[in-house]
């Protein structure tokens, strides 16, 4: 059973991601842990993938490809895998699927985790971490008892990422809009899209996503 996640940043991908492939026994493979993977084996795709890290730049679409064919053929994902992160643009996902049939494999489903762009904004500018002690607080789940203060050590001001203030949130909200809105066009014609509901309980999320996921075996 072979999957991948779609949705917004800040829909729950690789929380979901995570939760499923433990229960399921299959493989979470998100794309900085497949590149860091091939980094640090030391396979020749690999060290082509760290130049390009190591300079700052994006690692190029048939790269990462091959690195998951690597994975393919390694045997690694006999029992199946979630893709979390990957592909991003309609060419990632034409050459995943080039890959696969050539592989003689395929994906089960794409799954797309729908959350408003309301809901983003408030679970993104949500994120809160404690400078003194490094506690992550965040927003539905594990919210501190008292606004602002650390439940751990009391530290009386919780701090934003930059990359999670609510303009910087919009503008990654339009990027996804622009550059990876569109493969869900593409797995819709291929018969593949499945959707669910990113909102709500975080359990009952992921019984959704499961049930869609044993559906499509």
């Amino acid at each position: 059973m072979n999957f991948i996640f779609l949705g917004p940043p800040g829909s729950g991908k690789g929380t979901q991601a995570k939760r499923v492939c433990e229960q399921l026994d299959i493989l979470h493979l998100s794309t900085g842990d497949v590149l860091r993977d091939a980094v640090k084996n030391g396979t020749d795709l690999g060290k082509q993938a760290q130049k390009f890290m190591e300079a700052g730049d994006l690692v190029p679409d048939e790269l990462i490809v091959g690195i998951i064919e690597e994975k393919l053929q390694s045997g690694q994902l006999d029992n199946g895998f979630v893709l979390d992160g990957f592909p991003r643009t309609v060419p990632q996902a034409e050459a995943l699927k080039k890959m696969m049939d050539k592989n003689d494999k395929r994906i089960d489903s794409a799954i797309l985790l729908d959350v408003s762009d309301e809901e983003v904004i408030k679970r993104l500018s949500g994120r809160f971490t404690c400078p003194n002690c490094g506690a992550m607080y965040n927003y539905p789940y594990n919210m501190p008892k008292k606004e602002n203060v650390c439940d751990k050590c009391g530290h009386p001001e919780l701090v934003r990422r930059p990359d999670d203030e609510e303009a910087v949130v919009k503008n990654r909200l339009e990027v996804y809009q622009k550059q990876t809105a569109p493969i869900v066009g593409f797995y819709r014609n291929e018969s593949l899209l499945r959707e669910i509901s990113a909102e709500g309980a975080l359990e009952e999320i992921t019984d959704a996503v499961l049930k869609v996921m044993k559906e499509a075996r």
